[in-house]
């Protein structure tokens, strides 16, 4: 709950205080500019071929 309220407060100081979040889960933590989804989106969705372009790397 306080970090709720912290958030509005911020909110209010800041008006163009932006926030990365993955638009699939909504996840706050490590998401790709590029892709703008979080790492667990990115990997799930890589896994099923989803994404193009994207293949596991090994070397």
């Amino acid at each position: 709950m306080a970090k709720t309220s912290n958030r509005v407060k911020l909110k209010e100081k800041y008006k163009v205080r932006y926030h990365a979040r993955c638009l699939r889960c909504g996840r706050s933590r490590f998401v790709f500019r590029k892709f703008g989804i979080c790492r667990l989106c990115f990997r799930e969705l890589a896994h099923t071929g989803l994404l193009p372009g994207v293949k596991k790397a090994s070397w």
